[in-house]
């Protein structure tokens, strides 16, 4: 059979359309044109990531390390005071040990003033037991000549006795611009404590909604999150200073009133951050992770 020219020309471009159809057709691998990933960029990494350090770092305005200094490492503050403190292994480099101590800043942060901290996510590794007649101040943005400060990371220590290390009542409580109070309690879910227990507690406060969110090891325990808005914002007073582990009526020569609720901190704290972001909830899951891991 003789086939001429002009069939062969035909012939081999129906071959090549219906090759280029069949390519065309076949099911791609990466749909979406996404770059390659190597497995190798994750080796050594929690969640992607190979320190808490790269956990929103824009937003990271106040920081205390603990690894052999009690200074707030943002600004460069020491503390004015620091009374029976000592630094042991935490969960990544050293920790401070408070025993019925605290570190007590009498200096306004800027990261603290009224414009400056709306919204805000303070993260925290704790060591601490029960007691079953005092409260503990994890953390407080004072108001000076006010007991009650803007911020107050209250621990209800007193609750329950040392031997119960199922449950710790976190009581957070924030001063509003209305005058008045807002707080949060983990009133159903509860962390294990121990002296020798790392525990990781982080709260959350929306300034737009007015959402007030609990963490404590990567779970959210909280169980009034809804805060309000207008005069039930938060609000940030000035002037202030910075206490931790306890308030000013555990400071000798600053007690405001009678209020002996308080006794100044004995447990251990790490890896205090204060962003004035919100971080999203993965973030906060990968914050504890990476604690897990000491990184």
């Amino acid at each position: 059979m003789n086939f001429s020219k002009p069939y062969f020309i035909r012939f081999a471009f129906s071959t090549a359309i219906c090759l280029a159809t069949l390519s065309a057709c076949k099911k791609s691998d990466n749909p979406n044109d996404l770059p390659a990933v190597s497995p190798d960029d994750y080796i050594g990494k929690v969640d992607g990531f190979s320190s808490a350090d790269e956990i929103y770092p824009k937003n990271l305005k106040a920081y205390w390390s603990f690894d052999d200094t009690n200074n707030e490492l943002k600004s460069g503050s020491a503390p004015s005071q620091a009374i029976n403190n000592s630094f042991i292994n935490g969960v990544k480099g050293k920790a401070l040990k408070l025993n019925a101590g605290y570190l007590y800043f009498a200096k306004q942060f800027g990261a603290f003033k009224t414009d400056s901290l709306k919204s805000f996510t303070i993260s925290a590794w704790i060591q601490i037991t029960n007691n079953g007649s005092k409260r503990t101040m994890l953390m407080q943005i004072t108001r000076p000549g006010v007991f009650s400060g803007s911020f107050n990371f209250h621990l209800n220590t007193n609750a329950y006795p040392a031997t119960n290390t199922d449950i710790l009542k976190v009581n957070p409580v924030f001063a509003t611009v209305g005058g008045g109070t807002q707080d949060n309690l983990n009133a159903d879910k509860s962390p294990k404590i121990g002296a020798d227990v790392w525990t990781h507690l982080l709260l959350t406060y929306n300034a737009t909604n007015g959402i007030f969110r609990e963490w404590a090891n990567g779970v959210e325990i909280g169980s009034y999150n809804n805060r309000g808005t207008g005069n039930n914002l938060f609000k940030a007073y000035e002037p202030s200073e910075f206490i931790i582990g306890g308030n000013y009526n555990v400071i000798p020569g600053k007690a405001i009133g009678t209020d002996a609720n308080f006794a100044a901190m004995t447990g251990s704290i790490d890896e205090l951050r204060i962003f004035d972001t919100v971080l999203p909830d993965a973030y906060i899951k990968t914050l504890y992770n990476l604690g897990l891991a000491g990184k």
